[in-house]
């Protein structure tokens, strides 16, 4: 059976594409306008409509509601957010720790509200298990492991060879992390059935509706304009195609590829009974899980960039991206080689100049954002979303400041990314480098690494 490539990502050919909704019928008036329906546009008019049932909150998606990042992630749903040690050196160490606490939390918020909402995602809390092969891998989990214990992670473990193998048989494992704030879940479900239960409050979401200007007050559509005092900018890697937004956040590519169903003798042999979700301490990491009817659900980041910040219309991806992500499967784990690839797709993320997620209102212009997830957006939108709900309600006069509107990545300000042709070759340049990394560091066996990674982060402004 042949590799499906494209179509958006496998979980829309397994669960199928949603009912289309109307567009905007034309000119019109709310009381917030959300640009953008995945995850940190509806949960933000989700909790906003919770908070306050008489608002009249208008979602605004170019296509359908999950149709990028937010129905074609991974499905991590944990509590990895983009840009702690940042925000530790500007604003003090106790901030950040308020910050990874509030993400800490977020993953059992997503889990909670997605049972009192009867949203079935598929969802498995077995925690994050991050992974070393080699002495370089191993130095930086354990550095790794270290710094989240010193930002309040009390509960993660540091496992060896022997207690990695027993949850899950990964080829050349030397040690693990393990966290267990994280958990797997199906996105097409969550987005799909987030999505209805926004909608069911009285939140009205027009799809098939490109917005091509935001301004304070107006949301500019072709079907014509809404006005509102709030709009609210919840587009992430698709937000260059705004007007004026071409350099505020890259829009970089991850890939997916997923496996036929495996048989449970393979199983048995794997392990993986905890349905953790996997990573690694790869420079060019890679991040899968075990899908609920017990396939491989393996990504990476491919091809990094495409040229203007341009994104793919449909998931398809490049053969080279698909056989280097089976070539990671078949290394992990190589009773894999003759398994069927059912499914490979791609999506891009938003990406900051300096690698920060951030939340912000501007209280003069009534516009706020949210987004620059760097590839943990699961639950940062949930975080996000009840963060843009406070600030709004601390606007307006009926709340005052919260724990959430005095976290350090509230309005935070990024410089934008370079010009073209600069980003192009910048982001491949870094990206070569990454791997070039990865291959000395598993041939030469030092602890050290390599001085090629080092520098691309010092340059990309990730650490």
């Amino acid at each position: 059976m042949s590799t499906v490539n494209g179509g958006i990502s496998f979980w829309y050919a397994q669960d199928g594409i949603p009912t289309p909704r109307e567009p905007l019928p034309g000119d019109t008036t709310a009381d917030i306008c959300i640009v953008g329906g995945g995850y940190t546009g509806l949960w933000t008019a989700y909790y906003l409509k919770k908070a306050v049932p008489f608002l009249n909150i208008t979602v605004l998606e170019a296509a359908f509601c999950g149709y990028g990042a937010s129905g074609r992630n991974g499905g991590w749903l944990y509590n990895g957010i983009a840009g702690r040690d940042r925000y530790a050196r500007l604003h003090g160490h106790d901030a950040a720790v308020r910050l990874q606490q509030a993400m800490n939390e977020t993953v059992d918020e997503v889990i909670r509200t997605a049972d009192a909402e009867a949203i079935d995602a598929d969802i498995h809390k077995g925690g994050v298990l991050e992974i070393a092969h080699t002495p370089a891998q191993l130095a930086r989990l354990k550095a790794f492991h270290s710094v989240d214990i010193a930002f309040g992670e009390k509960d993660r473990l540091l496992l060896g060879a022997r207690e990695t193998a027993e949850r899950i048989h990964v080829t050349g494992a030397v040690a693990s992390s393990w966290t267990p704030h994280g958990a797997r879940l199906h996105p097409g479900k969550l987005v799909k059935g987030l999505a209805a239960a926004v909608e069911a409050l009285g939140v009205t979401i027009h799809e098939s509706t490109p917005v091509t200007e935001i301004r304070p007050k107006h949301a500019v559509t072709p079907y014509g304009t809404v006005r509102a005092p709030y709009i609210l900018r919840c587009t992430e890697g698709f937000t260059a195609s705004l007007k004026g937004r071409r350099r505020t956040w890259l829009p970089m590519n991850s890939s997916m590829i997923v496996t036929d169903p495996l048989p449970e003798h393979l199983w048995s042999q794997i392990g993986w009974s905890g349905r953790e979700t996997l990573g690694d301490m790869a420079h060019a990491y890679m991040y899968a899980q075990r899908t609920a009817d017990d396939r491989i659900a393996i990504g990476g980041r491919g091809v990094p960039y495409r040229y203007g910040s341009r994104t793919d219309h449909d998931g398809r991806t490049q053969p080279a991206t698909i056989e280097a992500l089976r070539e990671i499967l078949i290394r992990f784990f190589p009773q894999l080689a003759g398994t069927g690839i059912a499914h490979a797709w791609s999506g891009v993320l938003g990406v900051p100049r300096n690698w920060c997620a951030t939340v912000t209102l501007d209280r003069s212009t009534g516009l706020g954002w949210a987004g620059g997830y760097v590839g943990s957006g699961v639950a940062t939108a949930n975080l996000a979303a009840r963060t843009l709900r406070d600030l709004i309600q601390q606007d307006s006069g009926q709340s005052g400041p919260t724990g959430l509107t005095t976290l350090p990545w509230v309005n935070h300000k990024v410089r934008n990314w370079e010009p073209e042709p600069l980003r192009w070759l910048g982001v491949h340049t870094l990206y070569a480098a990454y791997r070039a990394a990865d291959r000395r560091e598993s041939t030469t066996h030092t602890a050290t690494t390599h001085r090629l990674a080092a520098l691309a982060d010092k340059i990309s402004g990730r650490h």
